[in-house]
């Protein structure tokens, strides 16, 4: 009878470890009924990539009208350039008359402004270079994008992990419960044990309600950013180390072409000088009337305006596009020290993570180990609920941390890559 009854208490134990290493199973985007009413749903879809997902994402991002509108200043920087003339021309027509009636002058005139030496050559270099620099700005925007989607992705999943680890602690909780409410009403302990398991469960409780609202949270900032409510269904990446950052980095490639741009536009300027030299081509017609004679005069003419001593008009927007291109250059060089920077911390936060994970494992398996023998303690008597629950509750965040770590270790993949320049 003695063995029937140790058997007994035995068992729920060995449930309650089954239920632990359970536990070790990483969760994924299953729903399951929420606590408070709302729920922000997310479909995982398995055909969907990350790189999907970030392209999908730059076409309803903010930014997306702004970078057609550097293309569209390109092609109309590229217009100016392949034209023939430095600028609009002018048709002119005058017209004089005596007041005798006698004297009647017509003049006709068309006038070209031309291009400077090397003016245009400038121009088209500019446009070549606007055209580039739209497209370098458009890569560093879709790794800002891709930066924002693997953070969102990676919150989620950190959320969601908290929130299926919150609902198991509770379950092996509410067993307990169950447990210790038997042995009070076979009064094999007391009933301050059950209000302590009431209370520790309602705790668990409250644990997963803020669990699944931080999650909730996690899935509307997603929504927000991508626009959408589908996951990739696989979304970890392969480490692309680098001992430095790369000149090839979208963000430095996009202040570098911007940083050309504004040099071709700095020479496009002065090669203006004191303005457009003008051709005019012109016609004439000069007619006199009086009572004895008729007289009419056609005649064709030509002529060139050529500007000079224009500098000190033209100093104040050469000093513009100076003072435009210093303030780039400046930019370049914080970006460039915020680079090395954030590539050195995503590469220590990897190596934290490699050492905690390893840290991790080993503390989970001693932390269950530990509350095998406490549960078999506490089946026959030898340990009271409160040790119990102590150490209950130190395995759970030792398997709780464990899994945490593991993503994160995943997480600090994608952050690296995205540290180094990498686009999905």
């Amino acid at each position: 009878m003695f063995f029937l009854n140790l058997f007994r208490r035995l068992i729920p134990g060995f449930l309650l470890a089954i239920v632990v290493f359970l536990a070790t199973i990483t969760p994924g985007f299953a729903e399951s009924p929420p606590i408070v009413d709302h729920l922000d749903p997310i479909e995982s879809v398995a055909t969907l990539s990350l790189a999907q997902v970030v392209d999908l994402t730059l076409e309803k991002y903010p930014d997306a009208s702004w970078l057609n509108s550097l293309e569209q200043e390109a092609a109309a920087i590229a217009q100016r350039g392949n034209s023939w003339t430095a600028g609009a021309a002018q048709a002119g027509l005058r017209f004089q008359e005596a007041t005798s009636g006698t004297l009647h002058y017509i003049d006709g005139t068309v006038e070209v402004p031309l291009w400077n030496l090397g003016q245009r050559d400038a121009e088209q270099r500019t446009a070549k270079l606007a055209e580039s620099s739209a497209m370098s700005q458009a890569a560093a925007v879709k790794l800002r994008v891709a930066g924002l989607v693997r953070a969102a992705l990676w919150d989620m999943a950190l959320a969601n992990l908290s929130y299926e680890q919150a609902k198991i602690e509770l379950t092996i909780t509410d067993q307990l419960l169950a447990k210790v409410q038997r042995r009070v009403e076979l009064g094999d302990l007391p009933r301050a044990d059950y209000l302590l398991a009431q209370s520790e469960s309602l705790q668990k409780r409250s644990v997963v309600t803020q669990a699944e609202a931080e999650l909730m949270h996690a899935r509307k900032r997603y929504s927000s950013i991508t626009q959408t409510t589908k996951v990739p269904g696989a979304y970890q990446e392969t480490l692309v180390e680098l001992t430095e950052i790369q000149q090839s980095h979208p963000v430095l490639a996009a202040i570098n072409s911007r940083i050309e741009r504004k040099q071709a536009e700095l020479n496009a300027v002065k090669l203006v000088g004191s303005g457009q030299t003008n051709v005019a081509v012109g016609i004439n017609s000069d007619r006199f009337t009086n009572d004895q004679r008729s007289n009419q005069t056609e005649s064709f003419n030509i002529g060139v305006t050529v500007p000079f001593g224009g500098s000190a008009h033209l100093a104040p927007q050469v000093a513009a596009v100076n003072v435009e291109l210093n303030k780039l250059l400046a930019e370049r060089e914080q970006l460039s020290r915020d680079l090395e920077q954030a590539h050195h911390e995503a590469e220590h936060n990897l190596e934290v993570n490699r050492a905690e994970l390893g840290i991790a494992g080993e503390l989970k398996q001693v932390a269950e180990e530990h509350l095998k023998m406490t549960e078999l303690s506490f089946s026959v008597g030898e340990i009271n609920l409160m040790d119990l629950l102590k150490i209950q509750s130190r395995t759970q965040q030792a398997v709780l941390n464990a899994k945490q770590r593991s993503v994160m270790l995943q997480r600090d993949i994608a952050l690296y890559n995205q540290a180094v320049g990498v686009t999905p």
